[in-house]
């Protein structure tokens, strides 16, 4: 078993959530273990329970990008942009330990990697309003 950083367990994670845009049909579990028997990738406890709890709760993720997300309808969202978005939103709702900012900071840098730099400023504008708006003072 390979001993990953935070940062790879996360891209890992953004990668099962992708994949799941395109194979509705298989489970968070079906893929990471697919992709476990190719071995394409190494079996990862965070980043599958991180997977799956952003697809147990996509209908409530999906609702605040579409309210935050102002002349962007979610379905013409760049399916990079919306993995990226759903699992940074997942930890900022349901995943305490990780600090707001650092889910925003790795969202950003995960869409420079994999998107442009307007999807990555368009990531941070809609995660850093939602964090703003919903802060606790």
């Amino acid at each position: 078993m390979v001993i990953m950083t935070r940062k790879e367990e996360r891209e890992l994670a953004f990668t099962l959530i992708f994949e799941k845009i395109f194979n509705d049909e298989l489970t968070v579990k079906e893929i990471m273990d697919n992709a476990v028997e190719a071995r394409l990738i190494d079996e990862n406890t965070f980043a599958f329970s991180l997977a799956q709890l952003t697809y147990d709760n996509r209908e409530e993720i999906d609702r605040i990008i579409d309210e935050n997300s102002v002349g962007w309808k979610i379905e013409r969202l760049p399916k990079v942009t919306l993995a990226i978005m759903r699992m940074a939103l997942c930890e900022i709702l349901f995943v305490p330990s990780i600090p707001k900012g650092v889910s925003i900071n790795e969202a950003v840098e995960l869409a420079k990697k994999f998107a442009t730099q307007a999807d990555a400023s368009f990531i941070n504008g809609i995660l850093g309003k939602y964090v703003r708006e919903h802060s606790e003072s």
